[in-house]
């Protein structure tokens, strides 16, 4: 099986997913950046790819370039380029994969979304363990995000570039309303450091970017599938003080 796993990265000067993925990781940054990339990654000089000025700077546009440059690939894994590890609990000890284990995982969750009809597989999206749903090995209608999302020699989807904030989850909705369904391997999550990094989407994130590019998804894909997050969780009497800006996701076809 041919497998690319790629990322985009932009304005950080260590890639921390080489940690994990090693050398078949392959990064996508822009040319005016990627002497700096080569100086202080040097031990993955050779994982680094061109990108023309004018691709970076938009999430959903570097990730289109990406998906459209490994076209005649089986499957084309696109990660974040913070990723700690892919992992999985047995009781409640946790297990990370090793370098060595990662083309074979991906291999075989990708021939299971193939027959499964779909286009589009990931893994949980929580490292709790109390987000593992024993019960449950496989979702079919949950959305598989960013950091980790693997896509299918043939799918015809491609990201929203007016969405570059919420980019992945209308590629979710786009891919369980063309094929009816994604493969989301419930045992195991992945962890990477979003919140903590500067570059990359947080150069343009803010809570206004947020608010407005989550009411583009609600008016895209309508108020009853897209909902803004309004549950507090803060288990404290009065109003909520803090808005999440990641939607609920509902939609209306048969599946886990």
């Amino acid at each position: 099986m041919k497998i690319a796993v790629c990322c985009p990265s932009y304005k950080r000067d260590e890639v921390k997913s080489f940690r994990f993925f090693g050398d078949i990781l392959r990064v996508y940054v822009c040319e005016s950046e990627y002497d700096r990339y080569i100086e202080n990654n040097k031990e993955y000089k050779d994982c680094f790819v061109k990108v023309p000025l004018g691709v970076q700077g938009n999430v959903a546009r570097i990730r289109n370039y990406i998906l459209n440059d490994n076209k005649d690939m089986d499957v084309c894994c696109i990660v974040d380029d913070d990723m700690a590890y892919i992992g999985y609990y047995e009781g409640l000890e946790l297990h990370k994969l090793k370098q060595d284990e990662i083309l074979p995982f991906i291999e075989k969750y990708t021939t299971v979304c193939d027959e499964f009809g779909f286009k589009m597989w990931g893994v949980n999206l929580n490292s709790d363990p109390q987000c593992y749903r024993e019960y449950t090995p496989f979702s079919t209608t949950s959305v598989v995000l960013g950091p980790f999302s693997c896509y299918l020699k043939g799918n015809e989807c491609r990201y929203d570039e007016t969405l570059p904030l919420k980019e992945d989850y209308d590629m979710s909705l786009q891919n369980l309303n063309k094929y009816r369904g994604i493969l989301r391997v419930n045992k195991f999550h992945y962890a990477c450091e979003q919140s903590t990094n500067k570059g990359g989407c947080a150069a343009i994130r803010n809570i206004e970017r947020e608010k407005e590019q989550l009411q583009m998804l609600i008016n895209k894909w309508g108020s009853r599938i897209v909902k803004n997050d309004m549950t507090d969780r803060s288990h404290s009497s009065g109003k909520k003080k803090k808005i999440d800006y990641n939607p609920v996701v509902n939609v209306p076809i048969k599946g886990v």
